[in-house]
């Protein structure tokens, strides 16, 4: 049996191997940005520039964008029971693209940016929890998919601070038709008991859901209300983007 010092040898030259594979598929095939597809970076340092943080005023409760009163209109009807939802940028231009390409074109490298940035906020507004939570995607979907974004996401986001990743702590109990087709109402009842937490140890426990995009808060409140009933003692929704 490989003493410890032999396996972490191992895995330094797999990440050697890695890098030069990497570097050298690089030159054969330049990468082009998720953004604007110059060639040269998949995140470029234009695109990035581009990129419109959510400023506040923000609803406190659900977090949309450009809400002067604590809380938005919704909110004050019919308070989401998610304690709270919190975006890094507007869904919008070279950022709206990306996303677009990381979920349909299966350009998984850009979870490395992006996560980037969601830890970039996450340590600039001092965010804390015991678990991420990816919201799931049906398996079906997933097959299809190549992957979960929001999965990418999380772990690229735990890597840099330090929050171990439940995977699998949620999961759909059926498919769903896709949010960006409906109104708000459709939405809700679309994902209206459409999750389910499979993992006993978010009982007590501070969760984050991590996802793609924000839209009416559908998704993140239905993925809240499962982890709620098995015993979360919070739940914070944060998405890399918003819709304005």
């Amino acid at each position: 049996m490989a003493s410890q010092s032999e396996w972490r040898g191992f895995a330094q030259l797999q990440q050697q191997g890695r890098q030069a594979w990497e570097q050298f598929t690089n030159l054969l095939f330049p990468p082009r940005c998720g953004g604007c597809y110059t060639a040269g970076s998949l995140w470029c340092g234009q695109c990035r520039a581009a990129v419109k943080p959510v400023d506040p005023p923000w609803c406190e409760k659900c977090g949309e964008p450009n809400t002067p009163a604590r809380l938005c209109s919704k909110c004050r009807v019919q308070p989401l029971r998610i304690e709270q939802i919190r975006s890094v940028a507007l869904f919008l231009g070279p950022l709206r693209q990306g996303i677009h390409r990381f979920k349909y074109e299966r350009l998984a490298g850009l979870a490395a940016p992006f996560g980037a940035m969601l830890a970039d906020y996450w340590r600039a507004k001092q965010l804390t929890a015991d678990w991420l939570i990816p919201v799931p995607l049906h398996p079906s979907r997933e097959r299809d998919r190549g992957y979960n974004q929001s999965n990418l996401l999380a772990q690229r986001l735990a890597a840099q601070v330090g929050i171990p990743v439940s995977a699998k702590g949620l999961r759909r109990t059926r498919a769903t038709a896709v949010q960006m087709e409906l109104n708000a109402a459709q939405r809700k009842e679309n994902v209206s008991g459409a999750f389910a937490c499979a993992d006993e140890r978010v009982r007590g426990a501070r969760v984050v859901i991590i996802d793609d995009v924000c839209t009416t808060g559908a998704t993140l409140e239905a993925c809240a209300v499962a982890l709620l009933k098995t015993g979360a003692a919070s739940v914070m929704g944060l998405t890399l983007a918003r819709t304005p």
